[in-house]
């Protein structure tokens, strides 16, 4: 990090000092065509006064030899600054095109060894509950309670394992080639088997479906089913002491509507956009502190725009984050 702050200081010296030559050497150029300018009028004055073409100054400045000079250096001088302006506003427009370039680099490296971060500590984590599990199985003769208990455990972090696996490819394949497969859909059934889903992996959580009556959709199951689980599985980490997510869907101007709120943190107004990037996660600590990898939201927002829908994040109130997904009728 300091290399780079130094390189960044090293290039803003390095554009003071460009402007500064660039602005000097502009002046030198409008002093030696005022220069060149005052030459050319008294070697006309001396050429004029011997052939005594004129008897006072007010007639040489008269002259129209004098006016010609005149005009085509002042035309320089315009030239001059309109070209310095020109070329100015050129380097200026070339310094911000490198300055923005290289800050989305360093971001994008950032996030990438975030990722990378955030990705061994999940990967490590499950695989480090499963082994020390075994472990107990191995060495211990446990009462079928404890056994059940501890099945259920290894289950659940077979299953987070599993759904990170399924992220990262999924998440490969979205950037290359992705085309859903269609089929009917009921979402009454595919949200209530969401629903009961988080509700048993998250026991402490007050997930609600709210239910209506739809058409059926005509999408890919799996992608709309990945797209749910991973906007309530965020709905219940982000939220810190209420823990309440409302699940609503509707039919409207040929279009399905599903929305997701919450009562958590909120996402501020200016990284609305952002929380759909690849591996980009909102910069407090509290989401730093909170498990994940930055590719939930990346993930539905690319099933979305495959569907040829819209997502968009907004406050819900009195506070937290309402998704609204919008998909067409027919793709």
């Amino acid at each position: 990090m300091e290399s780079v702050y130094r390189i960044k200081w090293i290039f803003f010296a390095a554009t003071a000092y460009m402007i500064f030559a660039f602005a000097w050497w502009t002046i030198l150029l409008i002093r030696k065509n005022e220069d060149a300018r005052e030459a050319k009028i008294e070697l006309l004055q001396l050429g004029m006064r011997t052939e005594q073409i004129y008897t006072d100054s007010l007639a040489f400045i008269r002259s129209a030899r004098y006016n010609e000079i005149n005009h085509r250096y002042d035309r320089q001088k315009d030239m001059i600054w309109e070209e310095g302006i020109f070329i100015f506003l050129g380097f200026l427009l070339g310094i911000w095109f490198i300055n923005e370039t290289h800050n989305k680099e360093v971001a994008l490296s950032n996030q990438r060894r975030n990722f990378l971060l955030s990705i061994t500590h999940e990967l490590k984590s499950p695989l480090a509950s499963i082994q020390l599990i075994l472990q107990t199985f191995l060495k211990r003769k446990l009462e079928k309670p404890q056994t059940d208990k501890l099945i259920h455990s290894a289950l659940s972090e077979s299953d987070r394992l599993n759904q990170l696996i399924n992220n990262l490819l999924l998440s490969a394949k979205l950037e290359t080639a992705y085309t859903p497969q269609l089929e009917d859909i009921s979402l009454e059934v595919l949200v209530d088997e969401i629903v009961e889903k988080m509700k048993t992996k998250f026991p402490n959580a007050n997930i609600v479906a709210e239910k209506a009556v739809v058409p059926v959709f005509s999408g890919e199951k799996l992608g709309i089913a990945s797209i749910l689980l991973n906007l309530v599985e965020n709905a219940v980490k982000y939220s810190k002491d209420i823990i309440d997510v409302r699940v609503r869907y509707y039919y409207g101007q040929d279009k399905f509507h599903i929305e997701i709120a919450d009562q958590g943190i909120g996402v501020p107004d200016k990284e609305k956009k952002k929380i759909f990037e690849k591996f980009y996660r909102l910069g407090n600590e509290y989401t730093r502190q909170t498990k994940g990898t930055g590719l939930g939201l990346f993930i539905v927002d690319q099933i979305v725009k495959a569907h040829k829908g819209s997502i968009q994040a907004l406050d819900n109130h009195p506070k937290g984050s309402l998704f609204k997904i919008s998909l067409p009728n027919r793709l």
